[in-house]
């Protein structure tokens, strides 16, 4: 059976506000950092999610050890709470967020090496049809 469920941290990160999108899926973890900019208000943070879901960028899926086990209630609110007071949470996420950063930034290295390339073969090009056009006299 597929499980599926998400949570969104919402916290200031000087200067802005920045959101955290976790994917739970099948044992899985896939993150999404947002920056907000302004304290962003429910109405908008909802807005946010019905219309930006689907567009945003999730990292590659890690394997996670969330428990399974429903719990009560009261318990996750106590959880939440504890969570919020020790500063210590979304290590996981921030990990994976930080392997993400890594991977984009490998990739834009080798996609503008290609791009220096491309231009310097382009240029390579241009001189010599200019080389050719003086050599015929015109």
């Amino acid at each position: 059976m597929k499980k599926i469920s998400g949570k969104l941290t919402v916290f200031f990160e000087n200067p802005f506000w920045v959101g955290i999108f976790e994917n739970f899926e099948n044992d899985n973890l896939s993150v999404c950092k947002v920056t907000f900019g302004s304290e962003p208000k429910e109405y908008e943070i909802y807005d946010f999610i019905l219309k930006k879901f689907y567009n945003l960028r999730f990292s590659n899926e890690m394997k996670s050890n969330f428990s399974k086990k429903i719990k009560n209630p009261k318990r996750r609110q106590r959880e939440i709470k504890k969570e919020l007071q020790s500063k210590k949470f979304l290590k996981k996420s921030e990990e994976i967020l930080k392997l993400q950063y890594e991977e984009n930034k490998k990739e834009r290295k080798v996609k503008t090496k290609q791009e220096k390339e491309a231009e310097k073969q382009r240029k390579f090009l241009l001189k010599q049809n200019k080389k050719k056009q003086k050599h015929k006299g015109k």
